[in-house]
């Protein structure tokens, strides 16, 4: 929703009597439960940090927080909810780097304004993708597959989860910093792509530790390499893009909290105050670390400044390729 919405619903609100939010009342925050709303389907990354957030934070607040799956147009039908919502610290949305910083450029009639419609509230984590390619193919490493490449423009071809997914837009940077050209073969989420790869129909993809190393250690699929800048410390025999092939490359998926544009600024700095303190505890730092990711904790003003300019970077990229989705 719109500010100027808001502001027209909070005048017709006001001319049929008070109505005051509770926190506006005396009332303490929280009152009552709130509502996680996760943009895609139970049991992804997503999902998976999530419900670790979740389960630390219901505690701390004194109040359950319940995530709620709301899946569809790539995260957009869950995060237009939560832009549409009560600001009143009930509701509140994991965005992650597809629905607060691709998906404008992508989706023309988006519902909603990532920067515009929500309050950003807290900085989760940065996930490490994974390059891996079928066994048959002749590279062992990133610098093999990028020589491949630049002998073989459009030879090799690449899946992801869709365009502008997670998957796809690392690849994009991956290539642009490369300077090399691989045909992208988009699917309807990654597990088919990935039965494509293991059957040699397409060559390469990236994707969570998590997803892929199951298949590598099955022998189905090699690794070759990660996004982030530096080694991962649970898979440090593989090199990074950016000490191999392209320096100072580091392009990973992130995640953090949202609330819907208007949350009062005390509601958003109590979040912000003990999600980072979840952050630090060894029970979220364990399962971050299963899930490949690095916990980066901010203030609500460098959460807003880093989706201001994932914006701006990610929509350039993604216009200059050409990518929508209608």
């Amino acid at each position: 929703m719109r500010r100027r919405d808001l502001l027209a619903g909070a005048a017709a609100m006001l001319a049929a009597g008070p109505v005051a939010p509770a926190w506006a009342q005396g009332e303490p925050w929280p009152s009552q439960n709130i509502k996680l709303i996760v943009p895609f389907p139970p049991g992804a990354a997503n999902d998976t940090l999530g419900r670790a957030v979740a389960d630390q934070l219901g505690p701390r607040l004194g109040k359950t927080v319940v995530v709620d799956n709301r899946s569809g147009a790539g995260g957009s039908l869950g995060s237009t909810t939560v832009a549409r919502a009560a600001p009143d610290g009930y509701t509140l949305l994991l965005g992650h780097i597809g629905t607060l910083a691709v998906n404008p450029a992508i989706y023309p009639k988006l519902a909603y304004d990532p920067v515009k419609d929500f309050s950003p509230v807290a900085m989760i984590a940065a996930v490490t993708n994974v390059m891996v390619v079928h066994p048959s193919q002749p590279f062992r490493d990133l610098p093999s597959l990028v020589e491949f490449a630049r002998k073989n423009p459009n030879k090799l071809r690449y899946c992801s989860a869709g365009n502008g997914s997670a998957g796809h837009i690392v690849m994009l940077a991956f290539l642009q910093a490369t300077g090399v050209q691989m045909e992208h073969v988009p699917y309807r989420g990654l597990a088919q792509g990935l039965t494509d790869l293991v059957a040699g129909v397409v060559e390469l993809t990236i994707g969570g530790a998590p997803t892929v190393m199951p298949l590598v250690q099955q022998g189905l699929l090699r690794a070759i390499g990660v996004s982030s800048p530096k080694r991962m410390t649970t898979l440090p025999e593989l090199a990074t893009v950016a000490e191999t092939v392209a320096p100072g490359f580091d392009v990973r998926p992130w995640y953090g909290i949202a609330a819907p544009a208007g949350t009062p600024p005390e509601i958003v700095g109590r979040l912000n105050t003990e999600i980072n303190a979840i952050l630090d505890t060894p029970a979220v730092k364990k399962r971050l670390d299963q899930e490949g990711a690095e916990a980066t904790p901010m203030t609500p003003e460098a959460f807003g400044k880093l989706i201001q300019s994932e914006v701006v970077r990610w929509g350039d990229l993604i216009r200059a390729a050409g990518i929508t989705v209608q």
